[in-house]
Parts: C-alpha cells; structure tokens; sequence
C-alpha cells in the first residue's frame, strides 16, 4: 500500500493523460474513475500458512534440484499433516488436478508449467514413499484394468502408434505439420511442403486444384498453438521451425526441469524394489507405473533402464497375470523408445525370446500388439533386425497378427515386417513364414494399405522375393487398385513396388504388370498429378515398359507407349520410414 502512496502523485498526471487524450464521455470518466478508486483501496492478501506451505514446497523442489532427497520424515509432515493428503487416491487427485492445469492454461500460468512438472513428480514420489503399494493393489483387483487413470498427461493413450489427427498433417507431405501457413484459396499447407510446390513452378492449390491468386502465404497460428497442445499432452517430439512464435517456447517450457527429473528418478528407485522383491500385486503396480513413467523423456527412460528395471522386467513378461504381462511389455516397449535401451534390451539374456513369447502367446490383445511394437523400436537398429527375425516364431507371429489382428494389431505387425524387410537378410526368412500371402491379402485394408505396400516394394528388390509375390494372383491387381485410388503416399509405395517387381523380376514379370487394365492411364496420371516421388517412380517404370515394347517390337509385336518426364530421374529416397510413439 506504501508503494502505491508513493506513486499517487504519478498516477493522477497519468489519469489527466488519459482521460484528455481518449476523449471520453462524462459517464464512461465516471466509471473509469470510480474503478481507479476502487483499485486504490484494494489490499493484496495473502494467508500467512498458505505462503509457509507454498515456500516449502519450493524448499523440497530445490533439495531434488541439488541431487538431495528431502527428509522422510518432513515428507510425510508436510503431506499428510498440513496438506492433509492422507491416501493414494488423494495423490492421484492432485496430480490430476496439476496436470490439467498445465494442459487446460496453454502455458500462461503461474508458476509456470515447469515448476508444476516438479510438483507432480514429487506428489508421484511421495505417493509410494509414504503410502506403499497396497490401496493400487486393491483397486487393481476391483476395477476394470483396461480403465485408464484420469489424469490428461499420464492417461494411457489409445494406441501404441498414434493417430494425428487429420487437421494437423500437411495434405502434401501427409506429416505433422511444424508451420502451418493458409494460401490464398483458404487452405493450410506446411509451410516447407507448399513453398517446395511452388518452387516447382506450380501455381494451383494442391488440395482443391483451384488456381492461386497470388503467392503470399499466411501463418495459421491458432492451428499451430493446437498442433504444439497435441503435443505435449501425448507425449509427441516436436521440434518447430526457426520462423516459430512464442507459443511454441511457452510450450516447450512444460519440459521437466532438473529438480522433476531427479524426483522421478527417485520414484523409479521405489518401484524397481517392489519389482524385485514385491508381492504379485505390488510389482503389477509397480510395472504399470513404470509403464507411465517410461511414456515421456528420454531422461525418464534412461535412469529407469540405468536403475536396472529391464531384467525384473523381462520375468514380469511370463506373469500368469495378464495385467502384470500387459504392464511389463508396455513398458520394455516404451524404454526401447530410448536408443542406449535397445541394446540393453538385446544384450539381456532370454528378453527377445520372452517379448516374442508374449507376440506369440500374450494373455490379452493388448499385449501382443505391444509386443509387436516392442520388435519394430527394436528394428530400427540394423543390427539387430536379422536377429529378430532369426527369433523363433518371431515373423510367423507378426504375419499371423497382421492377417486376423485388431485394426490397431494390423499397424502394429506391418511396421514391424516393413521395418524387417529392410535387411536384405530376412528376406527368405520371411518368405518361409509366410509374410508374402499376408501383405499381399492385407493390400485391400486401407488402415495399413501404405506400409504393407511398401514392405513389398522392399521384398521384390531381391529375386526370391519378387519370385514370391509373382506367384500371388493378387499382388499386382493390389498394388494397381491402390495407383488409382490409395493415398497419395500408397501410390508412391504401390507404383515403387510395381518399378521393382519389373526390374528384379524381368521380362515375365513387365509383361504381366504391362498387360494390367489401364495402366497407361494410371501412369499418365502419376506423371502430372502425383507427389515428387510417385512421378519420379511412374517415369522409371515407364521407362522399362517402353524397353519391354521395342523390344518385343523387334519380334513382331506391338506397343500401347508410355509418356514420361524428360526431366525425371530414377533417383529415388528410401521408401519412406515408420514412426513409432508411447503407450
């Protein structure tokens, strides 16, 4: 109140200023004034506990920020005593509560969303340090496992690969978008994906087709704060481009300070002894936890392996308990997440043949879908891909799910195979087990049409492969079905397929595809209105079918001819990569 006395004589120059400048009726001066009156008698009141408890708070805040673990004892006096959380439903109340005031705010809080990470971590910690594990054991056994916790950031998501939402992938590149920009016709573009477009001298919207009325393009902001929301509620990397505004760094504030990493470490101290010498409901909990913990950071990740939860881990993967089961291999797959786990997950003795064993056998759905999306984080080291393979039942398990799996299943069998089709080592491996009838049958499914067709376009580079698929009836009426109507990725996939069943396959093998009902017109069509890769693709194949027809041309026969870009160059990226997320 001083300080406003002090500044009175400066605010009555200001008023004047203001009301002279603005002005202002007589009746909207009175109102102003009457309100700088009130705001002059206002006092700021603040309850002498409730700022011992908040500078407390903060004091536990800093002893994690310093590698300290406060006192048990103060732990418990403050929590249950003065806060009077007295339970672990009253823990899991709070968290939620912090949690989504982080999501719900958009960062503009206070204390900022970083200080609540820590809070939260710290609530999760005293949580098993003061209570134990018998009231989650409890409620395991009367409630329905597959019931997620509440708690917006912590909740289980529904699918071990997410599904971006529509609205937030770049109808060019079909990616997350980082910049989103309206062009003149109304339409949001990723502002790398339509800057490339038009650099390319095209001057049409390629969503609607409609010409642009000029070149200018606009930030789509409110889209943008939607997108980096997503992102940090699901747990999602996202990296923003430099042109970025502070909404994206208030976003990114939300990431774990020091003193939360530190805190959450503790708590994996905890739940790793009850894993290790817990009763059969406390390592349940104690798995599902970890599962939790193990969704976001690659801190979190880290010292959770470091801990040495992965061998406790792998003996949970043959629990007779299918939640335990579930719990276990969710979190072996949301670690392997971590580039340093994989090899620890490898390196540990009978891991991949108990990870394969729940793929093969899992007690619930769950758990063998999860397994398969263990195998394909696993694959993304070369290295390691012919060894799973090598894994007895491995890729006949990931076939089979791919045939009569969930949709969700489906997903997670193709990744895997498409990475494992990478190697040029599995091949034959996959042959055996059977893969090549189970990615042609699921060309028709449109949940898994893109990936399936480009783990063919990888097996046919190799002639044992493309041997293989020619003996499917349906393989190139499949791929052809998805040049005329798949999406814009499939048809890059299915025309790169079809280029490599020819060129590995020869002369049989272009004259089957060559004789396929309008294909001409399918390869017109790519040329003028396909992706940069699909026209890349469609020009190299007709290419080769142009070869096949002077060729046959010199033995009597006769061509349709196949067009293609003079421009075009067979140079071509990789067929292009799956992403993988937590659960």
């Amino acid at each position: 109140m001083q300080h406003v006395e002090a500044k009175g004589e400066e605010s009555t120059c200001g008023d004047v200023w203001f009301n002279g400048h603005l002005n202002l009726s007589d009746d909207i001066k009175e109102q102003v004034e009457l309100l700088q009156k009130q705001g002059r008698q206002c006092k700021l009141y603040v309850d002498k506990n409730d700022e011992v408890l908040r500078l407390k708070f903060f004091s536990f805040l800093d002893e994690f920020e310093n590698g300290r673990i406060p006192n048990h004892v103060e732990l418990r006096l403050f929590f249950v005593e003065r806060l009077g959380i007295k339970d672990v439903e009253s823990c899991r109340s709070e968290i939620e509560f912090l949690e989504e005031q982080i999501v719900n705010h958009e960062g503009d809080i206070e204390p900022a969303a970083s200080v609540l990470n820590g809070f939260i971590a710290i609530t999760r910690y005293c949580q098993f340090l003061l209570f134990g594990f018998e009231e989650d054991e409890l409620r395991l056994c009367f409630e329905n496992p597959k019931k997620p916790w509440k708690g917006l950031i912590s909740q289980e998501m529904a699918h071990t690969f997410l599904t971006i939402p529509k609205d937030f992938c770049c109808p060019i590149s079909l990616d997350l978008m980082k910049d989103p920009v309206i062009v003149s016709t109304g339409q949001t573009y990723d502002r790398s994906s339509i800057a490339r477009w038009m650099e390319e001298g095209h001057c049409t919207c390629p969503k609607t087709g409609q010409m642009l009325d000029d070149t200018r393009i606009v930030p789509n902001r409110a889209l943008r704060n939607l997108i980096v929301q997503w992102c940090i509620a699901h747990g999602v990397p996202y990296d923003p481009t430099e042109t970025g505004d502070a909404s994206a760094e208030s976003f990114a504030a939300a990431l774990p300070t020091k003193a939360a990493i530190e805190a959450n470490r503790a708590t994996a101290v905890l739940l790793i002894q009850q894993l290790a010498n817990g009763s059969q409901g406390a390592q349940t909990v104690a798995a599902r936890e970890i599962r939790l913990l193990a969704k976001t950071g690659k801190e979190n990740r880290a010292f959770i392996a470091e801990a040495g939860a992965i061998p406790h881990l792998r003996k949970l993967l043959s629990s007779s308990n299918p939640v335990a089961q579930e719990n276990a291999v969710t979190a072996m797959l949301n670690l392997s997440i971590y580039a340093k786990n994989k090899s620890r997950i490898m390196d540990e003795d009978g891991c991949l043949g108990s990870i394969v064993e729940v793929l093969r056998l899992g007690l619930t759905v769950e758990a063998r879908q999860n397994a398969a999306a263990t195998l394909f984080s696993l694959s993304a080291v070369h290295e390691y891909k012919k060894r799973i393979a090598d894994q007895g039942g491995a890729v006949e398990a990931l076939a089979e799910l791919l045939r009569v799996g969930t949709p969700r299943g489906k997903k997670d069998a193709v990744t895997a195979l498409f990475n494992l089709a990478t190697h040029a080592d599995t091949c034959s491996r996959m042959i055996e087990a059977g893969t090549v009838t189970a990615l042609v049958g699921a060309l028709g499914n449109e949940g898994v049409a893109e990936e399936v067709a480009g783990a063919l376009a990888l097996i046919v580079r190799q002639p044992i492969g493309a041997e293989a698929v020619g003996k499917e009836e349906t393989a190139v009426s499949g791929l052809i079905a998805m040049m005329r109507c798949g999406t814009p990725r499939g048809k890059e996939n299915a025309v790169a397929a079809l280029l490599e069943f020819c060129r590995t396959g020869g002369a049989t093998a272009t004259r089957r595809v060559l004789k396929a009902p309008a294909m001409a017109s399918l390869l017109q069509t790519l040329l003028f209105t396909g992706t940069k890769r699909a026209r890349r693709k469609a020009a190299s194949l007709a290419r080769v079918f142009q070869k096949c027809e002077n060729a046959a041309s010199r033995f009597g026969g006769s061509g349709v001819g196949y067009p293609f870009a003079s421009n075009s160059t067979t140079n071509d990226a990789s067929v292009v990569p799956m992403s993988i997320s937590v659960l």
